[in-house]
């Protein structure tokens, strides 16, 4: 079971570096205009790119802090998993709530199954 919640851990971490990458780097590309189904107009506004490249940021302090879990002994990596987690989780409720209900599963999916599998095992 351990094996199985590590895997899900860093696949969470993974899709946060991609939407840190996509949202820091990347925001003008055509994956991230349907990803985020914005107009290209409204991606082509510098402060629409400066917003987007904030919120980047944050996805990758999420990633980084469930990488960090890695190395660090197991009583801390377990406390570290369930906050970045958690914020993670709450990061996607929030997007659910005032952008778009599939980002609940999207970028809240796997770590709420890694929750899960954290409290169960």
């Amino acid at each position: 079971m351990n094996i199985v919640l590590d895997i899900l851990v860093i696949a969470v971490a993974i899709e946060h570096v991609y939407i840190m990458l996509m949202e820091m780097f990347f925001i003008k590309s055509s994956v991230a205009k349907r990803t985020f189904n914005i107009d290209r107009k409204l991606l082509d506004r510098k402060e629409v790119g400066v917003m987007f490249a904030n919120q980047g940021l944050y996805n990758g302090f999420l990633a980084a802090g469930l990488f960090w879990s890695f190395f660090v002994p197991v009583t801390m990596a377990t406390e570290l998993r369930f906050f970045f987690l958690g914020c993670v989780i709450i990061a996607a409720i929030f997007g659910a709530i005032t952008s778009n209900k599939s980002i609940l599963v999207k970028q809240g999916g796997l770590a709420v199954l890694a929750l899960i599998l954290m409290v169960i095992i």
